[in-house]
């Protein structure tokens, strides 16, 4: 869901050419692509490392139920990668304005 997050603040940043306003520079496309990755590759790594504790803690609170609060903990922490991948992308594509990476574009 975070991934839908940042592509709607990035789709709604960009406007067609003809309207009279700056184009959308290189500058900006990185910005953008860099925001895209980072919440992209961010969440992957949250989701192996959810995947990776949720099985471990299943099978360890199979065999010892009191360590059920240490897993769920264990899986917020891993959730909050997600989150922080999803707050670097905020704040990347918030740094893309009207500059251009030099030139006249």
């Amino acid at each position: 869901i975070y991934g839908l997050i940042v592509a709607v603040i990035i789709g709604s940043k960009m406007k067609a050419a003809n309207d009279g306003s700056d184009p959308y520079s290189v500058f900006n496309g990185y910005a953008h692509l860099g925001a895209g990755l980072a919440c992209g590759l961010a969440n992957l790594a949250a989701g192996f490392a959810i995947g990776i504790v949720g099985d471990a803690g299943v099978r360890a609170t199979a065999q010892q139920p009191r360590l059920y609060v240490g897993m769920v903990l264990i899986l917020i922490f891993a959730e909050a990668l997600g989150l922080y991948g999803l707050i670097v992308a905020i704040i990347m594509q918030s740094k893309g304005g009207s500059s251009y990476c030099g030139g006249d574009l």
